[in-house]
Parts: C-alpha cells; sequence; structure tokens
C-alpha cells in the first residue's frame, strides 16, 4: 500500500501541479481529481469538496457516502482509495500536513472534530447556501496559497480552514436534525440495540458494550454516533449506555433476590466498586441504600 510522507510525492504522482508549500496544498479538481484509483494512506489531514457523478471512495475500508455537494474529511495514516471518479462540477482538494498545525491552536482543536472518523455514510452534504459559504473561504485560502506567500499567508490560511471546519460542524448538526427527522430517532435504535446486547446474555460473557461495540451494531462510526446522539439528546453515547445499565439495576436491585455484586456481574461489571460508583453518580444513593428505601 503506498504511503505518502511529503506533498511532492503526492502531488507528482496523481498529476496535480507542483505545491507551493512542503507542508500545505489546496487544488481545484476540474472534474477528475482521483488519487491513482488504488489505497493508500498519508501524513496529511485532507479536506475535500465534490459533486461525484459516480465511482467509489473507500475510507477506513468503508464505503463513503457521496450525494451531490458533499464534503469529505480524512485524517492522517487512514486508509483511502477512489476509484473511477466522475465529478458534476468542479470541487477542490486541501492538503494538510500535521506539523502545518505546530504551535497554532488547531493543533489540538483539530483533534476535537469528530468528522475526521466519520465513515459509513456520513460525509457532509450542503444545502446551496452552505455549499457557497465553503466555496468562498476556499476561495481566500486558494488566493494565498497561490500568491506569493510571506509571512501572513500561513496564518491567513489556518485562520480560513478553522473557519471552515467551525461551520463544517455547524452544517453537520443541521444534517443530523434533517435525518433524523426522516430516519427517525437514533436514541430509540441505540437503546433498542443495547436492550438486544442484554437480552443475548453478553453482558455477563462479554461485559459492558464499548460505545464503539455499540456504534457496529448501527453500522456508524464511534464519533458520528456520539455527536448524532449528543445533538438528539444532549447526552453521549457512553452516557445512555450508563442510563440502561443503572435502570436495568434498579429493576434488578427490587425485582430479584440476589445480591449487590451477583447483580454487579450479571450486568458486565468486572467489580462491585465501579458499580457501586457509577449507581451512586446517577441517583445519589448506593445501591444498598436504594435497595432498602424502596423496599420500606
Amino acid at each position: 500500500m503506498k504511503h505518502y510522507k511529503n506533498l511532492t510525492e503526492l502531488h507528482r504522482e496523481n498529476g496535480f501541479p507542483a505545491p507551493e508549500s512542503p507542508l500545505f496544498s489546496a487544488y481545484r479538481c476540474n472534474h477528475s481529481c482521483s488519487m491513482g484509483d488504488r489505497e493508500f494512506t498519508s501524513d496529511f489531514y485532507m479536506i475535500g469538496f465534490k459533486k461525484i457523478k459516480s465511482g467509489v471512495v473507500l475510507y477506513g475500508r468503508t464505503r463513503y457516502d457521496h450525494e451531490a455537494g458533499s464534503m469529505m474529511f480524512f485524517k492522517p495514516r487512514q486508509v483511502i482509495e477512489m476509484k473511477n471518479l466522475e465529478f458534476d462540477e468542479d470541487g477542490f482538494m486541501m492538503f494538510i500536513h500535521e506539523d502545518y498545525f505546530n504551535g497554532h491552536p488547531l493543533h489540538a482543536e483539530i483533534k476535537k472534530y469528530h468528522y475526521f472518523d466519520y465513515e459509513i455514510n456520513e460525509a457532509l452534504h450542503l444545502s446551496p447556501r452552505e455549499e457557497k459559504t465553503v466555496w468562498e473561504l476556499y476561495s481566500i485560502i486558494e488566493g494565498e496559497y497561490n500568491n506569493n506567500q510571506d509571512e501572513y499567508s500561513r496564518e491567513i490560511i489556518l485562520a480560513n480552514i478553522d473557519t471552515m471546519l467551525k461551520y463544517a460542524q455547524r452544517f453537520y448538526k443541521r444534517q443530523f436534525i434533517n435525518r433524523a427527522e426522516i430516519s427517525g430517532k437514533t436514541v430509540t435504535r441505540f437503546n433498542q440495540e443495547i436492550s438486544k446486547y442484554a437480552a443475548s446474555g453478553l453482558l455477563a460473557s462479554k461485559g459492558l458494550p464499548s460505545v464503539h461495540d455499540m456504534a457496529d451494531r448501527l453500522n456508524i462510526s464511534p464519533g458520528y454516533l456520539t455527536d448524532v446522539l449528543k445533538q438528539e439528546s444532549g447526552k453521549t453515547a457512553l452516557e445512555h449506555i450508563h442510563i440502561y445499565l443503572i435502570s436495568e439495576a434498579k429493576n434488578r436491585l427490587l425485582g430479584e433476590d440476589l445480591s449487590v455484586s451477583e447483580i454487579a456481574y450479571e450486568l458486565g461489571f468486572e467489580n462491585l466498586s465501579y458499580f457501586s460508583r457509577l449507581f451512586k453518580k446517577e441517583t445519589g444513593i448506593s445501591p444498598n441504600t436504594y435497595k432498602k428505601q424502596m423496599l420500606n
């Protein structure tokens, strides 16, 4: 598998013009912007906007959802493949080496944007107004990139990338809401999958489900799952798992002739102290106190 460590090689092997900077490049795609039709990895963050008419984009070995007018976000060292792509209109791609962020707030902040980890059916689909905003920002970045870069260029480019990423976060929230209205609440599906997990005996045999486990069951990435749940309910995926477990614990404390430790182990907790801490955090009292109060 090909791994690109520098922009010069990436540009040369994919037929792009030579980069203006060793750590950052911006390339406007004219109906074609494929990356060699083979799997590759790189040391770069990649941000792309494309109106794809046909072809395949794979990211993390899963098919990327690319309806018309979609933005895609790739992080370093993730497996990417772009095959037989045809575009309806121009698009763009930006390649940003990790070192380009050194000394800038984006070095830490970019890791907070979960959409760099999104995989299946999770591209950002822009409305016409959102598309106009993204193109305006890209045009500023492209202008700085192509016009004799000076000591201000990097700061201006990063400032506009920062703004674009913030807008992407906003646009994703709009998409979460729109898709929830169309396809049903993710919270409901999430709780159904937790119930299935528990009913199948996996709590006792495999332990507590992780966010990754639940995301796999819903065929979405962990970051996307957490963001959708947060948008729909104000709570993260992990918080929903805890809510389910405490609800189940309350039921068993009152309905079964089992000790607190036996219930904890049945619910997948490896030790009683963790279960007791979580129970008290969620209810304000210990499991034993809850049982005594409710039975009396």
